[in-house]
């Protein structure tokens, strides 16, 4: 099964995960946002433009530790293998971050499997820009994490469609 994985955080210098979406090629969803990050470290940008997308969806808000507990159940409640598919790599770092609590846990869930980085010729592809522009609303903008995942599944899944001689082993990092 695949899971499409976005993150907001706070810079790329000094980074730490501010939310995450990710969303199963069937749709099902996982969305929070830490309220323990430190937003003196946010740059400019996620100060204008990600935080302002915050606090749209009830319960969303949890610590770093909680977070990692809501994430490994949300995992194990998949039950079969998965795929983690991201256009950015620091979105698969933060991931693993979460899921390892700061410590608190030694391993990764068991059904994590493979990561795949989307290559710059597949999320420039028309088909895919398309498919992922046509998911995103007023409601629900870009940088915004659960919009961004939604919209990464859509390109994703339209680009697929458009190119099913592309094996998936050209995807993996």
């Amino acid at each position: 099964m695949l899971v499409f994985v976005d993150t907001e955080f706070t810079d790329f210098i000094q980074i730490d995960l501010i939310s995450i979406g990710l969303v199963t090629e069937d749709g099902r969803e996982f969305y929070a946002e830490r309220n323990d990050y430190r937003r003196e470290d946010c740059n400019d940008f996620v100060v204008s433009g990600v935080l302002p997308l915050l606090h749209r969806i009830p319960d969303a808000r949890c610590s770093e530790a909680h977070l990692s507990f809501r994430l490994r159940e949300w995992f194990e409640d998949l039950g079969e293998p998965v795929t983690l598919v991201f256009d950015y790599f620091a979105d698969w770092e933060l991931l693993a971050d979460a899921l390892l609590g700061g410590g608190i846990h030694e391993h990764l869930p068991t059904n994590v499997g493979e990561k795949w980085l989307l290559s710059h010729e597949i999320v420039s592809d028309p088909i895919f820009q398309q498919a992922l522009m046509a998911t995103y609303s007023s409601d629900w903008p870009p940088h915004h994490a659960l919009a961004d995942a939604r919209a990464l599944r859509a390109g994703f899944l339209a680009w697929q469609a458009a190119n099913p001689e592309r094996a998936p082993e050209e995807l993996q990092p």
